[in-house]
């Protein structure tokens, strides 16, 4: 059974940073890769960043690219988003996702997702 457990999110002030993490059991992150997305209230569920199985390669956002970083730590198979240079727009639920193979910037090509984290901005 896989389970995802997101953590580090809460309220913050513009211009502050985050680290978020997402715990996984029953799956490693050194056979699947992993994403993270957010949902905002109202709005659908959009693509934030994203790590290849094999570590190496990493996609982002337009919107986040430069301020946030994906990254993974095998031995604690765990991945984690470091978010910087918060901004209001940023506030939302943020889900971590995996899957087998590939990376996407589709949610719905991954398989498991994890329960969310709230991200607050505050200006």
């Amino acid at each position: 059974q896989v389970q995802l457990i997101e953590s580090g999110g809460r309220l913050v002030q513009a211009g502050g940073s985050l680290r978020l993490s997402c715990a996984a059991s029953g799956l490693t992150f050194s056979r699947a890769s992993a994403g993270w997305f957010r949902q905002a209230p109202g709005k659908e569920r959009e693509f934030v960043a994203a790590i290849r199985w094999s570590g190496g390669t990493t996609a982002y956002a337009n919107s986040v690219k430069g301020r946030f970083t994906i990254s993974k730590d095998n031995a604690k198979n765990t991945v984690y988003l470091q978010m910087n240079s918060l901004q209001p727009e940023d506030t939302a639920v943020y889900y971590c996702g995996a899957r087998f193979g590939d990376y996407h910037d589709v949610a719905s090509l991954y398989n498991y997702w994890g329960q969310g984290t709230q991200v607050t901005v505050s200006s």
